[in-house]
């Protein structure tokens, strides 16, 4: 078990009602992550892969963006309660990986404010597993009743990793996306540049 800073803490009955309703938008997005990506998981849809696990990163990163901007949630217990045991999320990183092929590696800055920010290797189905197993922790103690712990959980991991596993990945998704609109449109650009210069020519020799 895991040991919270000892601060006075408040009991998790009679939570303000603002509290309460974020920790609910917050499991109701978590719930829509863990269901979309095992879904796009189990799809073998690699074409709609990246688009979709684009959309479910941002959104969860919104709900992310919101417990960043908090006070520290402080839980009603000194010592965290047993959650249960962990998801098994290997098949489901092995088949992002299988569909994501070779976008799947990508390489960002690990800590852009270091004097000599360093460049690191990231898989974008490890990311998003690890963001998996993270909030899927959290949701189990809400569902268990332990708002407040489950809002510390969802912000401190949030800011400790899964926040930067998931703006990582997202960088990541959106350059692939790019990268297919805006390279086809190059080529298509390039195709219609051609066949103008060719019926230049021929115009000209008739």
């Amino acid at each position: 078990m895991s040991e919270h800073q000892p601060v006075p803490k408040p009991a998790d009955h009679g939570l303000d009602s603002d509290v309460e309703d974020l920790a609910q938008a917050v499991a109701d997005q978590v719930e829509s992550f863990l269901l979309a990506v095992r879904e796009i998981a189990a799809s073998g849809d690699s074409a709609r892969a990246v688009p979709l696990l684009l959309l479910e990163v941002s959104q969860l990163l919104f709900a992310g963006a919101r417990l960043g901007v908090q006070i520290d949630f402080v839980p009603s217990e000194k010592y965290e309660p047993d959650a249960g045991p962990d998801p098994d999320l290997d098949r489901m990183r092995e088949a992002l990986a299988e569909l994501l092929g070779h976008v799947d590696e990508y390489t960002e800055v690990f800590d852009p404010y270091e004097e000599s920010p360093e460049l690191v290797a990231s898989l974008i189905s490890d990311d998003v597993s690890a963001i998996a197993g993270s909030v899927a922790h959290g949701l189990r103690h809400h569902r268990a009743g332990r708002v407040l712990e489950a809002l510390w959980w969802w912000q401190f991991s949030y800011v400790a990793s899964w926040g930067a596993e998931a703006s990582g990945a997202l960088r990541a998704l959106q350059s692939v996306v790019a990268h297919d609109r805006l390279d086809s449109d190059t080529e298509r650009t390039l195709e219609m540049e051609r066949v103008a210069v060719a019926e230049a020519v021929a115009r000209a020799e008739g």
